[in-house]
């Protein structure tokens, strides 16, 4: 669906994207991480066509995006900061997206509205941040989109209403095969609606993998070794600490590899535990000087 190469974006000297490459298989939900200044939304710019790349290439299904309309209206786009005209009210926007998507379901769009309980006719300026979110969400899935790009998409919201958009998010996904791109720094809600992750680091890509791949090549470990033994040498490590006599290990690697390596050594206790995706963007971050640090205050 969505093929980035060699991407690279420079702002008055710097190098906001750096050579970066990816890959959104058709109808997957791919989530887009990385910490503040990575390129995330920069790199949400050019797939939805809004920058033009010094450099690289960007195609949705095999065709260039930017400055090309058919492609174009095939996309709808969530920014963090949701614009809408000054005095439209949601009937307004309406409207205006009927005129400029072929494919929006004027239906639908009323159909959303009341579930969400929005009135059409109040002007969006006035409506909370969170209220201005769904009425984005209701715009967007009524253009009935083949791609839905979406930049801290629930940012604002409450719980409850945090919970509805993903379910209607995902039902379209189910339904239309919608193919999703979603960033967003909200790691644990990723977790439950993303099937695909890539991290960004300084601009490039530091690993793009599907959600089960990526947490079945970090293990957490927890383990007590007997005296003069210890953690195998051939084991890659990337965080280890100790409270007592129990052993946090980080390593990198399959659990089979790593159950059958320490099972070698014979500890008193082991026990493997899956990563979260938060515990697993941590620790492979850590390994490029982004791991957390002790400060004095």
């Amino acid at each position: 669906m969505i093929e980035v190469k060699n991407l690279r974006k420079t702002f008055d000297g710097f190098v906001a994207l750096d050579n970066l490459s990816m890959h959104v298989p058709k109808g997957a939900v791919y989530g887009l991480v990385g910490p503040n200044g990575a390129g995330k939304s920069t790199v949400i710019r050019h797939i939805t066509g809004i920058f033009r790349p010094d450099s690289g290439s960007i195609l949705i299904d095999g065709q260039p995006v930017y400055e090309n309309p058919a492609v174009k209206e095939r996309i709808a786009y969530i920014p963090d900061d949701v614009f809408y005209f000054p005095s439209a009210g949601l009937k307004d926007m309406a409207k205006f997206y009927g005129g400029t998507y072929p494919g929006f379901d004027m239906a639908l769009c009323e159909e959303l509205r009341k579930s969400f309980n929005l009135d059409p006719k109040t002007q969006l300026r006035r409506f909370s941040k969170g209220m201005q979110k769904q009425a984005a969400f209701i715009l967007a899935i009524a253009c009935r989109p083949s791609l839905l790009v979406l930049d801290e998409p629930v940012d604002g919201l409450d719980p409850v209403m945090r919970r509805q958009v993903w379910s209607l998010l995902l039902q379209d996904v189910t339904q239309r095969g919608t193919t999703v791109l979603v960033s967003s720094h909200n790691l644990r809600e990723l977790e439950d609606v993303c099937d695909h992750v890539g991290i960004l680091h300084k601009g490039k890509m530091l690993l793009e993998r599907t959600l089960d791949e990526l947490q079945d090549n970090v293990v957490k470990v927890q383990a007590v070794f007997r005296e003069g033994s210890g953690l195998p040498e051939q084991l890659k490590v990337l965080h280890r600490s100790q409270i007592g006599k129990v052993e946090t290990i980080i390593i990198r690697g399959t659990p089979e590899q790593v159950n059958a390596a320490l099972s070698a050594v014979n500890p008193i206790f082991f026990d493997l535990i899956p990563l979260t995706l938060e515990e697993v963007f941590v620790y492979e971050l850590g390994g490029v000087d982004y791991e957390i640090k002790n400060v004095i205050l």
